[in-house]
């Protein structure tokens, strides 16, 4: 929570909203924000009768239903990608590859934005295009953040296709190499899916803090060096910023070295 003393009295008004967030008491809430509990009493009152706060009935307040109904409407209308854009063109443009940015869909991952690299070929990607994901770097960077036991039960249900001669088929050898990218934080499709290629991807996260998909750099593979730790920063750092701008708590967001 983002505490904001100062200035107006949106700005504390803002401040006691979020605080509802993690408190109920007038006194908590306002030891969390450092402000007077005369001024978080009056802002909750007002923020009862808007809707966007409730009474517990025990002393305590509750978020109101008036935040859902506000949070529903802007997600009918929010969408990852416009969001993400800024961090993936900055990636592009910092790497020259093709940037991709997927959301996992059950046992898969989606394409749902795509950036082309400044390079005189074009990956065969495409937006809406579906993914395995333990051949791919997007995939493997989602079930990396996964407990084995989840990873082990999707290896059950989809099998562990043999896309290149590189693919990872052992759902023991998968959960070692899972284990790697955890340390790394970032994961390397070693022409695993597609000869020739080779790809650096890392997770990102939702609001929740929960991993909600990944994004990529995609190149040709005597262009990609699979030890190029630079690269592996650079896409780490873009998916930290993706996940904020996504609403991922920081504190739940791996933070790049």
């Amino acid at each position: 929570m983002v505490t904001r003393t100062g200035g107006s009295s949106i700005d504390k008004a803002l401040t006691v909203l979020e605080a509802l967030a993690e408190h109920r008491r007038v006194t908590d809430i306002a030891a969390g924000t450092g402000l007077p509990k005369s001024t978080v009493h009056r802002i909750l009152q007002s923020l009862v009768e808007w809707g966007f706060a409730r009474t517990d009935g025990d002393g305590g307040y509750l978020p109101g239903p008036r935040i859902l109904t506000l949070a529903g409407k802007v997600m009918s209308r929010f969408d990852p990608a416009q969001h993400a854009d800024s961090a993936l063109r900055g990636l592009r443009d910092r790497t020259g590859f093709t940037v991709h940015f997927a959301i996992r869909s059950g046992d898969e991952a989606v394409y749902v934005h795509k950036l082309e690299g400044h390079r005189p070929y074009q990956m065969a990607s495409r937006v809406g295009m579906s993914m395995r994901l333990h051949s791919t770097s997007i995939g493997k960077a989602i079930l990396a953040q996964l407990p084995d036991e989840e990873v082990a039960t999707i290896t059950a249900r989809t099998g562990l296709e043999h896309r290149t001669p590189h693919t990872i088929t052992d759902t023991d050898a998968l959960l070692s190499h899972l284990a790697e990218i955890r340390r790394r934080g970032y994961s390397i499709d070693d022409e695993e899916n597609e000869a020739g290629i080779r790809c650096v991807g890392a997770p990102v996260f939702d609001h929740t803090g929960t991993v909600m998909g990944g994004i990529s750099v995609s190149g040709l593979a005597f262009e990609v060096a699979p030890d190029d730790t630079a690269l592996g920063t650079e896409v780490l750092t873009a998916a930290h910023d993706v996940s904020l701008a996504l609403g991922a708590p920081p504190d739940r967001v791996p933070a790049p070295v």
